[in-house]
């Protein structure tokens, strides 16, 4: 699922209109570009975001809860803890940007791609990804506990520690990752599509999973 990488290729973007100040919670936004500021503590909680782009921006802290993206851009943004909690994202790009102790639980995403982006400690426990892509994404404690995952899939991207508790997963393919490292869950990679490679590295964990105990005689 290939994602738009100028701001010029989206099919909005001769109709996009400057947003001057910070998003508010409970505010329809359609056709708009943030761009180029940092915002602290943001409250858009249940705001509505439609056809948009977000570029250059920094969002320390703050609330995108229950807020909703439909068919929005988003290149070299930094999110730093802030709340996407029971969001929904629907035809989302991030490009070249940085998401760090974003709270995510309860999210709906679907036909989302996240690229080249360096992304750590994302909680999406009890989330519910469709059709999400991860492509050259370096991945550091992502958490999936509890999540439902279908057509997920990680090329060009490094796991480390990722938890998988209670998960759900569909055609999820980490065929093509650089690095699968499964710290918690390996139970619940039923379902999962991996290569042969991927297999021998993650046997320790497995047998550790499954109460095999390997010995040489």
């Amino acid at each position: 699922m290939p994602a738009p990488q100028e701001l010029a290729a989206l099919p909005y973007a001769a109709y996009l209109e400057p947003l001057d100040g910070a998003p508010e919670r409970e505010v329809d936004y359609t056709e708009v570009h943030l761009a180029d500021t940092d915002l602290t503590d943001v409250d858009a909680g249940n705001a509505r975001f439609t056809e948009c782009a977000v570029t250059g921006v920094s969002f320390d802290g703050g609330s995108f809860a229950r807020a909703r993206f439909n068919d929005v851009w988003v290149s070299r943004t930094r999110w730093i803890g802030c709340s996407w909690a029971e969001a929904q994202l629907l035809e989302v790009s991030f490009l070249d940007g940085v998401l760090a102790g974003v709270q995510a639980y309860g999210a709906r995403m679907r036909r989302v791609v996240v690229e080249r982006c360096k992304v750590d400690s994302l909680n999406l426990r009890g989330a519910d990804l469709r059709d999400v892509e991860f492509r050259d994404c370096e991945l550091l404690e992502a958490d999936f506990g509890g999540a439902t995952l279908a057509n997920v899939s990680f090329p060009g991207s490094t796991l480390r520690r990722a938890r998988f508790g209670k998960a759900a997963l569909t055609k999820v393919d980490f065929r093509g990752a650089r690095e699968l490292d499964v710290a918690e869950g390996g139970d619940a990679l039923r379902g999962a599509i991996i290569d042969s490679g991927q297999l021998a590295e993650l046997a320790p964990m497995l047998a550790q999973t499954l109460g095999i105990v390997v010995k040489d005689r």
